[in-house]
């Protein structure tokens, strides 16, 4: 995502809890030039959410797009899900993106509107199974921004959900670690469960982000775009 918007002449505040991964993705964003600042953090913090949009505004003055991708997927039924499982899971997953995209709202209203992208889940509108508390989160991220994109339209906000299935990404393979299986063999048999014949790919929902972001869905506001490669949820 954040190579997504560089190319295309954003300059970018990222924010991760994994600092030195962090780091090394900005440096790589930043080759040709000042690009992208690296802020690292814990977005438990309502103090670091607020700061993200804060050094953002700081640095350059304006904010024209928000894009809330941060999350953790928190596996089990209710009866394997511990307090602290489900506090964290929506400390991230949701009550991170009330903080930036309040934050958020509240200087865009003021400086000719913007766009919000919350990163949702398939799983969020048709829940699978043993993911009680991911579900849950995600469900909540996808009516949060359908309510928010109803409340600020008129402010010239633009505030909508992606929300991908089937990932190829470090947190799509550690399930199949956590559960016993080679990572390389469970995406290959993942893979032909899908019509399109593939898993998706992070530059898939870069892609979907940045759409939403730009001019081109400049009437697309309060809505849930599902990227999955039509696969159904089981």
């Amino acid at each position: 995502m954040c190579k997504k918007f560089v190319a295309n002449g954003y300059f970018v505040i990222a924010g991760d809890a994994n600092a030195a991964r962090l780091i090394d993705s900005i440096g790589e964003l930043n080759r040709s030039g000042q690009n992208a600042v690296a802020k690292p953090g814990d977005l438990r913090s309502k103090a670091y959410c607020e700061d993200l949009m804060d050094e953002a505004i700081g640095l350059t003055g304006r904010l024209d797009a928000l894009v809330n991708n941060a999350g953790i997927i928190t596996r089990g039924t209710i009866l394997e899900t511990s307090d602290e499982d489900w506090e964290r899971t929506f400390d991230i997953n949701l009550k991170s993106i009330f903080y930036t995209c309040r934050r958020a709202v509240g200087f865009m209203k003021g400086h000719g509107g913007g766009s919000i992208v919350n990163i949702s889940s398939t799983w969020g509108i048709y829940p699978g199974p043993s993911h009680a508390a991911y579900c849950a989160s995600k469900a909540a991220v996808a009516t949060f921004s359908r309510c928010l994109g109803r409340d600020h339209a008129a402010d010239g906000i633009r505030i909508n959900a992606v929300c991908p299935g089937e990932i190829d990404t470090p947190m799509l393979r550690s399930g199949f670690i956590h559960r016993g299986f080679d990572p390389e063999t469970a995406v290959a048999e993942l893979s032909k469960s899908n019509p399109l014949g593939r898993l998706g790919k992070p530059e898939d929902i870069a892609d979907a982000v940045y759409f939403l972001s730009s001019d081109a869905a400049r009437f697309i506001a309060g809505t849930t775009l599902e990227v999955a490669g039509a696969k159904a949820v089981y």
